[in-house]
């Protein structure tokens, strides 16, 4: 059993975490990471309103009694979602577990703390590190450029990043993109994090709801397989390559802005990539674990290999490297 600081803080078997996925984190996936051991997130803003959120709360209650949190993503838009809303149904329904990322979650924290709720936030950069854990969460993940969706706009791979904000951070730490195993795991440990964070992988995986034909071409996909759109407008987003993702670099680069790109990246293209399995419909985000990803295992044959495996890693092939004079 591999035990950090990350488990005993948040209540967990194992180091590994099924992160916030829009249209992904649903009961089904969910439930199943966190039979397995590990600590899976709905999506609360998948759910189209919180009291949505609230039925595929108790959904996911009626497939596991083990613990799972609701992510909740935060980010500017002209129209924003009724986040306070989101917050008491999550309050209400006894969630002891809650993931942040985009804006900051300080205006939060107080109700979900008042609650027993903690809270782990996702950053991108050490100075982000820095200041959630100076305002109080519980937990950060650190989000390094290999990873799917927002990396940040500092480039900084996670070899670097990860001991990085590990030499200054005290609260639980742990390590996202481009994790997708057992070395993957072990090496995150190695440099410093308290467990990982795995989103392109538990995409992966036969209890994710997404079409079957995109679980395939994850497998097809290599580490190439990506585009990083955005860029020009400092919003930087990694997505799967595909005819999308492809004309949305071509128009940024002639000099457009994010209005001439706008109807191709729409939410609802995306999410019919996932529903109905037609991969150039729209962007649909995946990180450079694409390359490490070779089949499409059930949850609890993904999060047992890889725990088997790193602990192959850390008592016998690590140690045999070490020779004593």
């Amino acid at each position: 059993m591999l035990r950090t600081r990350f488990t005993e803080t948040f209540g967990v078997e194992h180091p590994i975490v099924q992160g916030g996925m829009m249209w992904v984190g649903r009961a089904e996936l969910v439930a199943a990471v966190a039979n397995a051991g590990g600590l899976g997130f709905i999506t609360a803003l998948t759910q189209p309103t919180p009291d949505d959120l609230r039925k595929e709360i108790e959904r996911t209650r009626e497939l596991t009694d083990k613990p799972f949190g609701v992510n909740v993503t935060i980010l500017p838009s002209i129209n924003p979602p009724p986040y306070e809303e989101y917050a008491k149904a999550i309050i209400d329904s006894g969630i002891k577990i809650v993931e942040t990322a985009g804006s900051n979650p300080e205006p939060f924290l107080p109700h979900y703390h008042g609650a027993g709720i903690k809270v782990l936030h996702k950053c991108t950069s050490v100075r982000h590190a820095l200041k959630a854990q100076r305002i109080g969460v519980d937990g950060v993940s650190i989000d390094g450029f290999e990873c799917a969706g927002h990396p940040g706009e500092d480039d900084i791979p996670g070899l670097i990043l990860i001991p990085a904000a590990a030499r200054v951070i005290d609260i639980p730490m742990i390590a996202s993109g481009g994790i997708a195993d057992a070395q993957g795991l072990v090496a995150a440990l190695a440099l410093g994090a308290d467990g990982v964070n795995m989103g392109t992988r538990f995409l992966c995986t036969r209890e994710s709801a997404i079409d079957q034909k995109v679980k395939e071409q994850i497998v097809a996909n290599s580490e190439l397989d990506t585009q990083l759109i955005f860029r020009t407008m400092r919003n930087t987003a990694r997505v799967a390559d595909n005819e999308i993702s492809r004309k949305v670099v071509e128009i940024e680069k002639a000099g457009g802005t994010f209005e001439d790109v706008r109807e191709l990246v729409a939410g609802a293209r995306g999410r019919k990539v996932f529903e109905e399995g037609d991969l150039d419909a729209g962007i649909w985000t995946a990180g450079l674990a694409q390359g490490l990803i070779h089949d499409i295992p059930t949850c609890a044959e993904l999060i047992e290999r890889m725990v088997g495996e790193a602990e192959e890693l850390i008592t016998r092939r690590l140690r045999e490297v070490v020779v004593t004079a």
